[in-house]
């Protein structure tokens, strides 16, 4: 029963998002504007909606109708990991073979990334979409050309309107621009996408609508100089497009564009961080300049993306309750805070962090080394100092004692599912801090192995570090709560390598591990679920009220304000202000509505949160130590022996990557790489070569 309900809910999944991108392919052509719009508005037409009314209809409402749709079918086709695992060996078929070709890497390039044979296959398509409609709107613009102007030429006349049509092509960027950053998205994970993953197409769009809008106001500024109209360019019309609007819009996306580089973003994080903020701005300037109409046209991504990004900053305002800090010798150190039970995140997911003593408003995002599973009341995030941010907070927990430390979370975030766990051996190769998301498989299968009837999959890793030290970060395999840990029912095998050191140094240089535990504070909370993956139903009362509310208070705004003073002045009502009423209705709505909802679901959670804290934390006289390095190693213990047995170092060397994944023998392999994007392109090529086709290329890759 409950599979012919997920099958019914594709299915008009499907259908509404291909009429969705019907209504864009068919935009720039004639059948369009003369045949479709006039049928339309000669039934539609209403004094409630006017002109914009149409373009709710085609653009917004379905694209809102899919996202309120899909949790109701994200809650219904929740899957917990171990149903994953154990449906491991079913569904062998064509289409699965077909499914997992498309997904091989066929283009790894430095400026693209990874780019699998479905990534490409729809990257061609939307380019096609956007030549199809480029070329249709010249083409239908220069079919009947009028000069306006006393001496003014043909192709000054060709030059406007190319210009224009840039701008038009532009939109259709713009309309799916917001989709990916939607971090609790609903609409990602139907095609079986994450945050991060889509971070790339994200990217994509943003360089295609600069290019697009670059042409568009580039072009417009050469044609208002040759016919000596430059005085256009400070024009802020009351009736009209808005010029200046326009001009800012574009100024501020060139800023957003150009910290964006890779290069600059890495070198100055923080002005990439603070400019990309400008985006609130970047929104109410396009839309003062498009007008109410076409501003219709891509609010879909916009109202879901406010809707997530709202949620995200109420749940940012609570401090989590950080229990303890376990300062590892490679200077890195893992944050245990306390979460509510009822929290669950599969492997790979990340938090984003924030630490008001480092700095107030930057965010940061790491991924979390714990498992929901093994340890039900914890979550652990591990940082490694590689930046001014994470320095900072390293010095600041190790050179000065603290009782307690305000942070706050945002998220967890990560697959809807972990299919890539069906796999029969799982090959993990890591760089550096790259090993974080793998320790997490490795604590979830851990817990997992104990299970009745449960058949883990083998386990290879492959990390590589610069030194001897480095290989500490082994040590959070074994979580510090204490619990019970088996790893001797896993078939697992760790290769580490050490490149920058030929053996391993004397034990008088070697450091000790510092755990650090912090008092309870009133203010703290344990980290709960965010509204949507963890409380999709509660996302779809938001989504559905937020949009009906906002279509009831812009109907009555239109039918008993605007539209009687244009009756009675028979004037066009301030274009501007209609974008600010239009705007504020859309904002007003969704923080009214997902505050509501917020707040009672937090009420609803303080009295178990409330149990959790008044639990006694039991802080341990001595701070664990290394089971591979320091001055005494800890291997008295059975799981510190089964990690120890497990582990194969190499000293001055690097893997030899074909020649490891080449000897693996199952008949389905997953191949999964974290790490430098050297090492991540090197893997995919191996896996793209197509010399074996048992390897299933997964990368996991948190390049913001």
């Amino acid at each position: 029963m409950m599979k012919s309900h997920t099958i019914f809910l594709r299915i008009i999944f499907l259908l509404m998002f291909l009429g969705w991108l019907t209504v864009w392919i068919l935009l720039p052509t004639k059948i369009y504007f003369n045949t479709l719009i006039p049928s339309l508005q000669n039934k539609l037409y209403s004094t409630y909606f006017r002109e914009q009314g149409i373009n709710l209809l085609l653009y917004t409402f379905p694209m809102m109708f899919i996202g309120a749709l899909s949790c109701i079918y994200l809650h219904l086709h929740q899957e917990k990991i171990t149903d994953k695992l154990h449906s491991r060996s079913a569904g062998a078929g064509a289409l699965k073979r077909c499914l997992c070709f498309l997904r091989r890497p066929f283009l790894v390039m430095s400026p693209i990334g990874i780019v699998s044979s479905m990534e490409l296959i729809f990257a061609l398509m939307f380019a096609a979409l956007l030549i199809w409609s480029l070329s249709n709107y010249i083409h239908n613009s220069f079919g009947h050309l009028h000069i306006h102007k006393q001496g003014e030429k043909i192709w000054e006349v060709k030059l406007k309107r190319v210009s224009l049509r840039f701008g038009y092509t532009g939109n259709i960027c713009l309309a799916f621009l917001f989709f990916p950053v939607t971090r609790g998205s609903s609409i990602l994970p139907l095609v079986g996408l994450t945050s991060e993953s889509s971070i790339k197409y994200h990217i994509w769009l943003g360089h295609l609508s600069m290019l697009l809008f670059s042409a568009h106001a580039i072009g417009f500024i050469i044609y208002w100089a040759i016919t000596n109209q430059l005085i256009k360019m400070v024009e802020w019309s009351k009736t009209y497009v808005s010029n200046v609007a326009g001009e800012i819009a574009i100024l501020i996306a060139l800023a957003m564009w150009i910290t964006s580089i890779p290069r600059i973003r890495r070198k100055m994080y923080e002005v990439f961080f603070y400019t990309h903020h400008l985006y609130i701005l970047y929104i109410l300037f396009y839309a003062i300049h498009v007008g109410v109409v076409d501003m219709c046209m891509i609010a879909p991504g916009i109202f879901l993306f406010l809707i997530d990004r709202h949620l995200r900053f109420l749940q940012s305002r609570q401090n989590a309750r950080l229990l303890s800090v376990r300062l590892l010798p490679c200077a890195a150190l893992e944050l245990n805070f306390s979460k509510n039970p009822s929290l669950y995140y599969n492997p790979t997911s990340f938090v984003f962090i924030n630490v008001p003593k480092v700095s107030k408003l930057q965010w940061h995002p790491f991924t979390m080394n714990s498992s929901c599973n093994m340890e039900t009341n914890h979550l652990s995030v591990t940082i490694k100092n590689v930046g001014s941010w994470s320095n900072k907070l390293y010095q600041e927990l190790s050179s000065t004692s603290l009782d307690h430390l305000h942070v706050s979370v945002e998220g967890p975030y990560g697959p809807h599912t972990a299919q890539f766990l069906r796999h029969e051996q799982i090959v993990m190769v890591s760089g550096g801090s790259g090993i974080t998301p793998f320790i997490s498989i490795i604590r979830d299968l851990t817990f997992q192995s104990h299970q009745q009837e449960f058949q883990a999959p083998k386990l290879l890793l492959v990390c590589i570090f610069k030194n001897y030290v480095d290989l500490t970060m082994l040590d959070l395999v074994l979580p510090i709560s204490g619990l019970t840990t088996q790893i001797s029912n896993l078939q697992l095998e760790i290769e580490a390598y050490i490149t920058r050191e030929k053996e391993e140094p004397s034990r008088d240089t070697q450091k000790h591990t510092q755990t650090i535990w912090f008092k309870p504070n009133l203010s703290d909370s344990p980290i709960s679920a965010v509204l949507g993956p963890n409380n999709w139903l509660w996302l779809s009362a938001i989504i559905t009220s937020s949009f009906i509310m906002f279509l009831l208070l812009l109907g009555i705004l239109t039918h008993y304000y605007i539209y009687p003073i244009e009756s009675k002045s028979g004037e066009v009502y301030n274009w501007t202000f209609k974008v600010m009423w239009y705007m504020f209705l859309l904002c007003a709505c969704i923080f009214i509505c997902s505050s509501v909802v917020f707040l009672w679901w937090k009420r609803h959670n303080t009295l178990e949160n409330k149990q959790i804290m008044n639990e006694e934390v039991q802080t341990p006289t001595t701070s664990p130590g290394s089971w591979i390095y320091g001055s005494e190693r800890e291997v008295e213990s059975l799981p510190h022996q089964s990690l120890m047995q497990a582990t194969q170092v190499h000293f001055g060397a690097r893997p030899d990557l074909k020649k490891i994944l080449f000897e693996c023998e199952g008949k389905d392999v997953g191949v999964m790489v974290c790490g430098p994007r050297k090492l991540r392109h090197e893997v995919a090529r191996i896996c793209a070569s197509g010399l074996a086709d048992n390897l299933h290329f997964e990368s996991i890759s948190f390049n913001w």
